[in-house]
């Protein structure tokens, strides 16, 4: 993909551009449709289980353009320095853009009136805890390949094994309680009161439809796009690190803003861009080397840069970061706004990486002493640590 875009020529260009205008409602109508099929099936399997199956759809676009990359890096050794520009980019843009636009879409569409004067906090429920210690092992692992500077296969099978685990947990939480169906959209709710077998066959239709017509319409999208940011000069790099994961992501987006603007749904919006954070930690990492391999004709090993170690060490920074913010089970709008303003500032700064990761470093050290002292309470290990013995050990935890 990234050759093709050397060749594109300004007529080329324009026209790939001019695509847009029909691939961009239809990917807003994909990702409509498969945010319905997920907000039905939360009442027949878990919510985390249903926005997993959501994130594997909404994220096909971002592993098409991820494997492409890393085929390409086999082929030609200059362009490995690539592998990392995308998924690096990619969770920094969840975690700095997409989380903050999900509480900042909250808090402009609540509710104005005398019961709602404060600020608003994204107040998660207690089956959320699976997808917020879901962040923890891969990023804990990510160390381990931080220090040794590569990426195998073996690692693949690692972060492969610890998705599974995590969908395992998943699918042992119960569905979302019947009482709570009358605050689903319209089409879930009206698909819900159909009898089982239309109801289940309707819910399946939706995934299928929504994802082959996602599956249809991102390879035009990406390259309308791509076209159009060749048109304004924009560099390769950029468009691999910010511009490309922006669109790949753009489906999931669409889906959890959507749910945001309903208030009470945020939680469950933010817990779709958490669940799509594990999946790119995981098996989309895990697909790198493989398809490295493959690109290569032998086993093979992606090794790391200085530039590429820090952009790693940046994002997991970043990422433990997000997550000590939901350790208590709450979102909250200054740290909605830390994020998406040292997200900001090194878009707009990215030679401030080593500067920004201190930033992070910092309010890292601040979070756990705050946590130490018992002025933050780490409340999500207690709420993970009473739903893995209820539901996954079978037995009752008070």
């Amino acid at each position: 993909m990234l050759s093709e875009l050397k060749s594109i020529g300004a007529v080329t260009a324009k026209a790939k551009a001019l695509s847009a205008i029909w691939t961009f409602p239809s990917i807003i109508f994909s990702a409509l449709v498969i945010g319905w099929a997920a907000e039905a099936s939360q009442f027949l399997i878990s919510q985390g289980l249903a926005l997993a199956i959501l994130a594997w759809l909404q994220t096909l676009p971002e592993f098409a353009v991820e494997a492409v990359i890393a085929w390409e890096a086999g082929v030609d050794p200059e362009k490995v320095h690539l592998i990392t520009a995308n998924f690096t980019g990619s969770l920094r843009l969840l975690v700095g853009l997409a989380w903050p636009m999900i509480y900042f879409t909250a808090a402009f569409f609540r509710k104005r009136g005398p019961q709602n004067k404060g600020l608003v906090n994204i107040r998660l429920e207690g089956e959320h805890a699976v997808e917020v210690i879901g962040l923890l092992p891969p990023i804990g692992y990510f160390v381990i390949i931080l220090l040794k500077g590569t990426l195998s296969l073996f690692d693949s099978i690692i972060l492969t094994s610890m998705y599974i685990s995590y969908l395992y947990v998943l699918q042992r939480i119960p569905p979302q309680n019947q009482e709570k169906m009358e605050e689903a959209a319209k089409i879930p709710r009206m698909i819900l009161k159909m009898k089982p077998l239309p109801r289940n066959f309707s819910i399946a239709g939706l995934f299928l439809i929504g994802g082959f017509w996602l599956y249809f319409v991102a390879h035009p999208f990406l390259y309308s796009m791509l076209a159009l940011a060749t048109l304004l000069g924009v560099s390769n790099f950029v468009f691999v690190q910010w511009v490309a994961p922006f669109l790949s992501e753009f489906p999931e987006k669409v889906t959890a803003f959507n749910w945001a603007r309903t208030v009470r749904k945020a939680p469950m919006g933010l817990m779709n861009m958490v669940s799509s954070n594990i999946n790119q930690w995981t098996v989309l990492v895990a697909m790198i080397p493989i398809v490295y391999s493959f690109s290569r004709g032998q086993v093979s090993v992606v090794h790391f840069d200085p530039h590429q170690r820090l952009e790693i060490f940046l994002t997991m920074a970043q990422a433990f970061l997000g997550f000590l913010f939901l350790a208590n089970m709450e979102f909250r709008w200054y740290e909605a706004l830390g994020l998406f303003f040292l997200w900001f500032v090194q878009f707009i700064f990215p030679e401030w990486r080593e500067e920004i990761t201190f930033v992070y470093l910092f309010w890292i050290l601040i979070e756990l002493l705050l946590a130490f002292v018992g002025k933050k309470k780490l409340k999500v290990f207690k709420e993970f640590r009473n739903l893995f013995h209820i539901y996954v050990l079978k037995k009752y935890r008070p």
